[in-house]
């Protein structure tokens, strides 16, 4: 039997009205799915196609309150998106067969901090400081698509404070979640534990240290989080 020098938590989700948690492997995140969202980040969605990155597994965040202000930044936004969670996977898959890896939905939050991130991008250099950070990935406990459905139109939205920031609707995503996983499959092998974020509408913009975030999906779930002060003080 194979032993470890340590142990480290494995990242996971809960799953509403299903004891066992499901397990993440690895979280892929969709940028400018939204028309809207592309052209405020100063895009044309006519001439440029969304596009893939990631967070680390351990950027999850669920069950907690609160999550603190993260260093190095003084301008984190947010972005509310549905999230996919998949209990198979594979290789160049078509819609049906992607439509067959998915075990269920939430809504997340793709945390960001915009400074770093422009200051990567205009040098050309990874966003992933800007996006990668520690507890840059809220998400809401599951909802099998054995209760939901395939939700693939209705509300999303995020609140600050009670004040309305963003709001879509899904059946704006200019790549469907079929779409999105087989072009995801297409560039890596997608398996079970396998998350997407699948892009944010327009509305994002500054959080501060004491902000309540209320996002939802109609027929989805909810999410609700206080941005709490920084560790670093």
């Amino acid at each position: 039997m194979e032993t470890f020098l340590f142990e480290t938590p494995r990242p996971a989700l809960p799953i509403r009205g299903v004891e066992p948690l499901f397990p993440v492997r690895r979280i892929y995140c969709v940028g400018r799915n939204y028309a809207d969202h592309a052209r405020e980040m100063g895009h044309d969605p006519t001439r440029e196609q969304p596009f893939f990155f990631s967070k680390p597994a351990d950027a999850l965040v669920n069950g907690l309150p609160s999550v603190p202000y993260p260093s190095a930044t003084t301008d984190l936004q947010h972005e509310v998106e549905l999230v996919v969670a998949l209990h198979s996977g594979g290789r160049n898959l078509d819609a049906a067969r992607a439509r067959d890896c998915i075990y269920g939905y939430g809504v997340g939050l793709d945390l960001t901090r915009r400074d770093l991130q422009r200051a990567a991008r205009d040098k050309g250099h990874p966003w992933d400081m800007g996006k990668g950070f520690d507890g840059s990935a809220p998400v809401s406990t599951l909802i099998p698509a054995s209760a939901c459905g395939h939700p693939r139109s209705g509300r999303i939205e995020l609140s600050v404070n009670g004040q309305l920031r963003q709001q879509g609707d899904l059946s704006d995503m200019i790549l469907d979640v079929e779409m999105l996983i087989g072009r995801l499959s297409g560039l890596v092998e997608l398996r079970a534990g396998d998350l997407l974020f699948t892009g944010t509408p327009a509305g994002v913009s500054a959080l501060q240290p004491g902000d309540r975030i209320e996002a939802a999906i109609d027929g989805v779930a909810k999410l609700d989080l206080m941005i709490a002060p920084s560790l670093d003080g």
